[in-house]
């Protein structure tokens, strides 16, 4: 997304094999977009990439109307990757939907975010290990953010084992992992216990649950909070 000279976003949608953005709204410099799966994903060999660039002065909304389930791989590996810049003044709004890693799956997650000297970004993610009844497979999350050259958050979780990830320490038999991040502001209050300011301009919430729904207010404080 890039601005007019008028004032108003000019937003360039491209498609892909496994999502198709849909334009939902535009107001000014501001845009909704929807993220909307075009096929069933994600299956072993399924490499599913996403490439969002937000302009000077611009504000996206991105939202999923529905989640993400990495299935049986059956021995194979599939990933899902974000790359993401957010130009000066610029904003990124990301309300995901949750990821559901199946049984049987493995699944590597990267999310990479360059942001420039007074772009912001507000992220909030819900991983859940496994559908009713199961344990889940194996997840690999990354993500690496970047403020005006410099690095912002470098974090990895590696929940690939089920016996280690369960461990005190780890998820203590929980499967579900939310965060919320705002990323290139620090904000003014840290809404609760669970939430932590970083080194530089952010901050960082993580609440686990043992399904999705028993954190989901938590999960709305916290986005609605921080979000702009």
């Amino acid at each position: 997304m890039q601005p007019r000279g008028s004032g108003v976003a000019a937003v360039a949608l491209d498609a892909g094999d496994y999502l198709v953005p849909r334009l939902l709204d535009t107001h000014g410099r501001h845009a909704r977009v929807a993220l909307v799966g075009r096929c069933g994903m994600l299956v072993a060999g399924d490499r599913l990439e996403l490439d969002i660039t937000v302009g000077p002065g611009v504000h996206l909304d991105l939202v999923e109307p529905s989640g993400t389930v990495a299935y049986n791989a059956r021995g194979g590996q599939a990933s899902w990757s974000a790359r993401a810049t957010v130009a000066e003044g610029a904003t990124l709004s990301w309300l995901a939907a949750p990821l559901v890693i199946a049984t049987g799956a493995d699944l590597t997650r990267e999310v990479d975010i360059t942001l420039a000297e007074g772009g912001c970004a507000v992220l909030s993610e819900l991983l859940v290990l496994g559908r009713s009844g199961e344990t889940g497979g194996a997840l690999r999350s990354r993500q690496h953010v970047t403020h005006a050259g410099m690095p912002l958050l470098v974090e990895e979780l590696d929940l690939t084992d089920p016996a280690a990830r369960d461990l005190p320490g780890m998820l203590g038999g929980l499967r579900v992992v939310g965060t919320v991040a705002v990323l290139g502001r620090r904000p003014a209050v840290l809404p609760g216990p669970r939430a932590t300011s970083l080194a530089g301009p952010g901050a960082l919430a993580r609440v686990l649950g043992a399904t999705a729904h028993t954190i989901e207010d938590e999960m709305n404080s916290l986005w609605q909070a921080w979000r702009v």
